[in-house]
């Protein structure tokens, strides 16, 4: 579907400049549209079928941009914070262009996949209640987890504020005094997997998400009996998702 947008919005979406920075170029003949020179930056430019020239090189512009970044410890899941490190302090300018935004939200201390993008629809339909998008995680807990616990959790438990969970489904990889577990769940309560343990009279003392949807963490380092996924990304760091994998965040 054709879409209008003005050039200098486009070149400084795509990490060419600054809107002030491409009407400097624009006034120094280097931007072409159809092979014809654009001293306006205000041109309205169709972005399916003309031909778009920064310096004699073609650009490829596109609306939308989709990232899958491995979440560090102690960074937040924000586009601003004046106190503490955001996710977007990880990503580089010509990324930052585009104004991603993380689909929904992982603690400061949490880490695993986190998807940032700017497409507010998907945004929209991947955190809807309704959709019930399922996540799964990887956690150690401080006390023994039991069968108990598994039943527990597949019937749904009650939160300290009198919300009852949907059935979810916990996996025992260890029992003990720290216990490793996997848990899906298919709602985005604040802080619901550590207040989920905290309802069996349990603490989560590590936590990392390893899906959303179908989509799966690809990462360098996983703890010892956490799944063994695609060993590309490390921690902090991120890559963009081809278009199946787009569409595997909303599947369940």
């Amino acid at each position: 579907m054709a879409k209008k947008l003005r050039i200098d919005k486009i070149l400084s979406n795509v990490g060419y400049g600054s809107r002030a920075e491409i009407k400097v170029y624009c006034k120094k003949g280097l931007v072409k549209v159809n092979n014809k020179v654009i001293s306006n930056p205000g041109t309205q430019v169709d972005t399916d079928t003309d031909k778009i020239e920064f310096n004699n090189e073609v650009v490829k512009y596109r609306e939308f941009v989709y990232i899958m970044m491995n979440k560090p410890y102690g960074y937040l899941s924000a586009t601003f914070d004046k106190r503490d490190p955001i996710v977007l302090d990880l990503i580089e300018s010509s990324y930052l262009a585009f104004e991603p935004f993380p689909v929904g939200r992982l603690d400061k201390d949490t880490e695993g996949l986190l998807v940032l993008t700017n497409d507010g629809k998907l945004a929209h339909r991947v955190l809807s209640p309704k959709k019930h998008v399922p996540k799964t995680y990887y956690a150690k807990i401080d006390g023994v987890v039991t069968e108990k616990d598994v039943k527990a959790f597949e019937e749904g438990v009650t939160l300290d504020d009198g919300y009852e969970t949907m059935p979810s489904q916990l996996n025992i990889l260890e029992s003990g005094e720290i216990s490793e577990i996997e848990l899906t769940i298919h709602e985005g309560k604040f802080h619901q997997v550590k207040r989920m343990f905290e309802s069996v009279g349990k603490k989560v003392v590590y936590l990392k998400r390893l899906s959303m949807g179908k989509l799966k963490l690809d990462e360098m380092e996983h703890p010892p009996h956490a799944p063994k996924l695609d060993e590309t990304l490390s921690l902090g760091e991120y890559r963009e998702l081809t278009e199946e994998e787009v569409k595997l965040i909303e599947e369940r």
